[in-house]
C-alpha cells in the first residue's frame, strides 16, 4: 500500500530524533495522516508479510474487541500480543472494547449538576451484575446508521482521561468516528501514538475489517479508511545506536531527500549500517530504521479482497473473515518496545 510507504518515508524524512518512556529511542513526527480508499481492495500491507499468525493474531485481536471483555484470558490462546500490560488474571485496565461496547455511565454523586445521561431502561444501556450502568457505545453507531445515516455523532471513545493517568498503557488508537457520503461507509481513527514499524500496519488492517463489517450490518459499502496519527514514530535503538541518531539524523535525512527511485533505499541503508554502532546483545532489531528502509525500496502489489459473513457483531469470529488472492514480499522482523 502507497500510502503506508509514504507514512513511512514521511516519518523518517520529517521527524525528529525523541526519546521515550521505553527507554528505545524513536524517530518522531507530528501529525501524520493519510486516507485508503477501501473499494480499491483490501490494505493489508504487501511490501512485508502481514498473513499466518499475523493475520490469526489480528483477526481474534479484532473479535476480542468486539466481544466487549476486559480481560485476555481467552485471545492469550490465539496471540501474546497484550500479555506484557495484563496482570496474572490476564485483566487489562484498559481494554478497547470494553469501551467500544460497556462504557461507564456515572451514577449518583458521580453526576455534576446539570449533566443528562441515558435512562437504566434505554436500548444501549446494561446494567452489569455489580449494579453499575455501561453503554454500548458500537451497537448506538449501528442503529443510529440504520434510522439517521447522515448523523454527524457516530464518534466511538476508547478513552477515559482519569483511567488513562494511571493504565500501564492507554488506548493508542483511542477514537474513530463513521460519516456518509452516499452509500459509502467511511471511518476516521484519530491515534495518540503509532509505532510505524509494528503497530501501524495492524491498526490498518484492524480498522479496514471493522469498517468492513460494519458496512455491512447497516447495507452500505466500506469507502475511506482515514487515519491521523499525532505521534508517529520509528523505534531506533536503545543506548549508543540510538543515541548515534541524535547525532546523524540529519545525515540520513539529507540521503533519503536524494532518493529517486526505490531501489536507493537500499543504498542508504547500507551507510547506515556501515556508520552506526552495532546493537547490543539482546537489543537486535529494536532500530527498526533499516528494516523500513528495506520495506521502502519494495514495490506494493495488489491488494487482496476480503470476504466477511453477514453475523451479528456479538457472532463474528475468526472463521468468518477470510482473506483473498493475497501475495506479499518476504516478512520483516522487527522487536517490541515495551
Amino acid at each position: 500500500m502507497q500510502q503506508y510507504l509514504e507514512l513511512v518515508d514521511a516519518t523518517l524524512s520529517d521527524g525528529a530524533y525523541k526519546p521515550n518512556r521505553t527507554g528505545v529511542d524513536t524517530i518522531s513526527s507530528f501529525s501524520e495522516h493519510y486516507e485508503v480508499d477501501l473499494e480499491e481492495g483490501y490494505p493489508l500491507l504487501t511490501t512485508k508479510r502481514m498473513d499466518g499468525y499475523r493475520w490469526n493474531s489480528m483477526i481474534h485481536e479484532v473479535c476480542w474487541y468486539l466481544s466487549g471483555e476486559a480481560h485476555i484470558r481467552n485471545l492469550r490462546e490465539e496471540t501474546k500480543i497484550w500479555n506484557a500490560w495484563a496482570d496474572d488474571e490476564g485483566r487489562l485496565d484498559t481494554a478497547y472494547g470494553r469501551f467500544w461496547r460497556r462504557y461507564p455511565i456515572p451514577d449518583g454523586d458521580a453526576r455534576l449538576e446539570g449533566e443528562s445521561w441515558p435512562e437504566e431502561a434505554h436500548r444501549w444501556v446494561t446494567t452489569e451484575a455489580d449494579g453499575r450502568r455501561t453503554f454500548d457505545q458500537l451497537q448506538y453507531v449501528i442503529d443510529t446508521l440504520s434510522d439517521s445515516p447522515n448523523s454527524r455523532r457516530l464518534v466511538v471513545n476508547a478513552w477515559h482521561p482519569a483511567n488513562a493517568t494511571v493504565s500501564t498503557l492507554p488506548p493508542c488508537h483511542y477514537s474513530f468516528v463513521f460519516n456518509v457520503q452516499g452509500d459509502r461507509l467511511n471511518c476516521h481513527l484519530t491515534q495518540r501514538s503509532g509505532d510505524v514499524a509494528l503497530g501501524i500496519p495492524f491498526n490498518i488492517a484492524a480498522y479496514a475489517l471493522l469498517t468492513t463489517v460494519i458496512a455491512q450490518q447497516t447495507d452500505l459499502v466500506p469507502g475511506t479508511f482515514a487515519h491521523t496519527v499525532v505521534d508517529a514514530h520509528v523505534y531506533c535503538g536503545r543506548g549508543e545506536r540510538g543515541e548515534w541518531y541524535a547525532e546523524n539524523l540529519r545525515k540520513l535525512q539529507s540521503r533519503l531527500s536524494d532518493v529517486d527511485e526505490r531501489a536507493e533505499y537500499l543504498a542508504v541503508r547500507e551507510w547506515l549500517e556501515s556508520e552506526a554502532p552495532a546493537e547490543a546483545d539482546g537489543d537486535e532489531r529494536l532500530d527498526h530504521v533499516p528494516g523500513l528502509l528495506e520495506q521502502l525500496s519494495r514495490e506494493p502489489l495488489e491488494r487482496p479482497t476480503l470476504a466477511v459473513a453477514d453475523v451479528p457483531i456479538d457472532d463474528l469470529s475468526y472463521d468468518d473473515v477470510e482473506l483473498r488472492d493475497y501475495e506479499s514480499h518476504d516478512g520483516l522482523t522487527f522487536s517490541v518496545a515495551e
